[in-house]
This record gives C-alpha cells, structure tokens and sequence, in this order.
C-alpha cells in the first residue's frame, strides 16, 4: 500500500536518531544496468554493529508500497534498530511498476540476495544466515523468491535463502484474488502483475509451497486489509499442510501500515519474535 507524507516524515525523522554502534554503508550498486537485458541499476543499504564477529546473521528487507512506490531510505530505522541488536541488515530498492512489471522486481530481489551472499561477509555478516522479509508488496516478493527457484536458476545462482519474514505480506495467492476482483485492463495491479492468468499463477507463493522451501514467520495485522487477510489464511491452509503448526502471529488490533510502523519502537516484541526465528 502507498504510504501518507506524514507517515514518511515521522519515519525519515526517527530515522536520523542515534547511529551509535552501527556502521552504514549507502547506495552500494547491486544491480548493474541492463542486467538481463532490461533491468535498471538498483542500490540497497548496509547496516552493520559496529562490534561484530563476522558470523552475524544478515537480513534482506523488501519494502512495502503496492508495488509501484517507496524507497530503501524510508527504512533506515530497520537498519538500525536491527544492526543494534547484532543483526547485519540489508535495504534495497527495486524496479517499480508501471515501468516495470512483477518478473522484473523478483528478479532485482533475487539479484539483491545474491550480492548480499556474495558480498556481506566484508559487513561483518554470515553468508550462510541470509534470512529475507518485506512488508506488503515487499512481503509477497521475499516470498515468493523464497519460494520459488526460477528467479536464482535465471541468475545461475543456487538460492542461498534461510528462512522469510512476511509481515502483512500482499499478494500470497494473487491468482485468486485477481481473479475475485476482475479488475479491467490497465487497472493499477494490472499494470504490475499484466492481464495474464498465467503470469498470476506464476507469480503468486502459494503455487510453490512444497517440503524444501526454507521455514517462514508470518506476521498479520487482526484488522489488517480484507485481501491481505484472505490471502494469508489461503496460504496458511495449504502451508499447514507440509508444517502442521506454522510460525504464525496475528496482531491484535494491529492495521496494515501500524504493521511496519511498529517497528519503530526497538522495544517491540516482534523483534524477539524474529530473532528468535533467525537463532533457530
């Protein structure tokens, strides 16, 4: 979902509070021009405890935003409150719709991993604890290259992933609710995921639940949006089906934006909650 202007201005404020204890690293290319033949150059942020043993766990953050807005600075906050707590943490940007479409944007994810594989080490990071999350839009895409090979097989790459967090992840099974809503050509999630049913089904985690995929903490708003609700609880249905008691959390009273803004408070439960997932 789009984010209100007051929303960014308290992020990117709070953003700017105390760095001490953490080295970051900006605008790092990790996306070449042209990559695949169309892709554009994309950057992601480093976050990293200044006080690290080179063994620390690494997480990849996708940003939120319908799949058409946002950007990695508006969550330098993440960075920082979970480098602070021994995590290397990673930002990146993305191709964004209109101007590119959904294949493109888990493509650039699947490229940020493998840089991330290849690189973090230099960060103080783990390349064998890479753990992947996104909010929203950002949640769909960490799942579905988790989920999904084809991206990695694209890039000859082996898909390094340990573990997803999907917090208020968008788009779980888009096929179906494309489908529900039938919405005309050129409507805004369209233009993202195109007017083939097939690029749905293609596009959409739940197709490509199966026993090797690596373990996910799914974290959902109570009052969170009808889609996205009905959505995850099609997913959980057929993800109870390979683990019987899946990581899920659902926040009372919590809506879809309070979902990401939580993370602002370093106190917040949801981060023992990850870094307990991340431990194990």
């Amino acid at each position: 979902m789009k984010y209100p202007f007051f929303l960014v201005l308290i992020v990117l404020a709070l953003s700017s509070c105390s760095f001490k204890g953490v080295s970051r690293y900006r605008n790092i290319t990790y996306v070449e021009e042209h990559l695949s033949g169309k892709l554009p150059k994309k950057e992601l942020n480093v976050f990293a405890p200044k006080k690290s043993s080179g063994e620390q766990d690494v997480l990849i953050f996708i940003h939120g935003g319908s799949w058409n807005s946002g950007k990695k600075e508006i969550y330098n906050f993440l960075g920082n409150r979970f480098a602070k707590k021994g995590v290397v943490t990673v930002i990146i940007d993305y191709p964004l719709s209109p101007e590119y479409q959904v294949h493109d944007m888990a493509l650039a994810s699947a490229q940020a991993v493998k840089w991330t594989h290849q690189n973090i080490s230099r960060f103080g990071g783990n390349p064998n604890q890479i753990f992947v999350s996104g909010h929203s839009a950002g949640g769909h895409l960490a799942s579905l290259i988790s989920l999904r090979n084809e991206y990695f097989d694209t890039l000859q790459y082996k898909n390094p992933v340990r573990g997803a967090v999907l917090i208020d992840a968008a788009g779980l099974d888009m096929k179906w609710f494309l489908e529900q809503m039938n919405y005309e050509p050129g409507t805004e999630y369209l233009v993202t995921f195109t007017d083939s049913p097939e690029v749905w089904k293609d596009t959409s985690p739940i197709y490509f639940l199966d026993e090797k995929d690596p373990p996910l903490l799914i974290l959902m708003g109570e009052k969170t949006l009808p889609g996205i609700k009905v959505t995850t609880d099609r997913f959980l249905e057929k993800y109870k089906e390979l683990v019987a008691e899946p990581d899920f959390h659902v926040q009372k009273g919590k809506k879809h934006k309070p979902m990401i803004v939580q993370f602002i408070n370093p106190r917040n439960k949801v981060y023992d909650w990850i870094l307990e997932f991340m431990a194990q």
